[in-house]
């Protein structure tokens, strides 16, 4: 499960405002925002949608390990562009 703090350092990560990732994760902005300020604890399915969201835009969540929970983004892999085996009419611009 994830934590009121990893989703507001994912969102800051990821530069989302609460409605953008409402909208990512298909739950209301107040869902988001009671979440975040502790007001409630959203359900498993949306806490799971929450995560969801932030997993498919390359946020890995880290479980505690004596320091608490956190967050950081995947690594990106360099775009090395199209190869000239790949090139095809379409492509090729």
């Amino acid at each position: 499960m994830i934590t009121k703090e990893q989703s507001r350092a994912a969102r800051g990560l990821l530069d989302w405002s609460q409605d953008q990732l409402g909208q990512k994760a298909n739950l209301s902005e107040s869902t988001i925002r009671d979440f975040e300020k502790g007001r409630r604890i959203p359900s498993v399915n949306n806490l799971a949608a929450i995560a969801r969201a932030f997993e498919a835009s390359g946020i890995i969540f880290i479980a505690e390990n004596g320091e608490g929970p956190g967050v950081r983004l995947k690594k990106q892999k360099p775009d090395e562009g199209t190869r000239p085996q790949q090139l095809t009419s379409e492509n090729d611009t």
